[in-house]
């Protein structure tokens, strides 16, 4: 079935690629193109569907992110077998097991990788505006702290803080999507004194303002090894606990 919108610049374009992506997705879902057989070229489906190259480009790069179709050089563009029914779950939030220290431990190691580089393009490219906010957040973590009261939220706002400044949304996408329940907070269990607790918030806070002050300052590199020390020492304090529960344990 051909595409009978025209196309146009811009939004509409995007429109037709989209249009085009699912008309050829449902005829590969009818069976019209079985696994293994090979695409009609980007110009037969421009001629068929009324579209330019680069709306089928666009098209087919959207069905090869789904892992429907596979470009080979020099040959085509084939259609590839359905996911079996047994192939690992996508990467989903879902899949932390709070219950278990090693699966938090895991999402840490995400989560270094990932700030690490965060804390650095922060310290390049925060707007004054946004390196306020990094300071507002800081010290509001403070200020749970002399009030008592839980710091978790405050917490990961700091570190929502310095996604956003990277001015690259994926940073900020990546941290809402695993969400607060992985700020090292967690580790702190009822039976901890409260001089145990307070020694490691302020720990904590040593370790967050080495990361906001080297921001602030435009270094790169000291943001990146002040949140790859915060982290690694989150894993640590992890590690030490999920040590404590196996000897428990036995």
């Amino acid at each position: 079935m051909a595409i009978a919108t025209k196309e146009r610049t811009g939004g509409a374009a995007i429109t037709l690629a989209a249009r085009l992506s699912d008309t050829l997705r449902q005829a590969i879902g009818a069976g019209q193109f079985p696994p293994g057989s090979k695409l009609p070229s980007e110009a037969q489906l421009g001629e068929t569907h009324g579209v330019s190259r680069t709306v089928v480009r666009e098209a087919i790069a959207a069905l090869r992110a789904d892992r429907l179709v596979e470009a080979r050089q020099g040959a085509g563009v084939f259609v590839l077998e359905p996911p079996s029914p047994m192939a690992p779950a996508p990467f989903s939030v879902d899949n932390i097991d709070h219950a278990r220290v090693s699966s938090v431990i895991e999402f840490l190691e995400l989560r270094t990788a990932v700030e690490v580089e965060a804390a650095g393009l922060a310290a390049v490219r925060r707007s004054p505006a946004q390196e306020e906010v990094i300071f507002d957040c800081h010290y509001a973590v403070r200020a749970c702290l002399e009030a008592g009261q839980p710091t978790s939220e405050a917490d990961f706002a700091l570190h929502l803080a310095i996604a956003e400044a990277t001015n690259n949304s994926r940073f900020r996408d990546f941290l809402s999507m695993i969400g607060k329940s992985v700020i090292p907070r967690a580790a702190l269990r009822n039976e901890d004194s409260e001089a145990d607790q307070a020694t490691y918030i302020n720990l904590i806070m040593e370790e967050h303002n080495a990361i906001i002050v080297a921001i602030s300052a435009g270094n790169e590199e000291a943001a990146r090894e002040a949140m790859r020390r915060h982290l690694r020492g989150s894993q640590s304090r992890y590690r030490a606990l999920l040590r404590e529960q196996r000897q428990f344990v036995r």
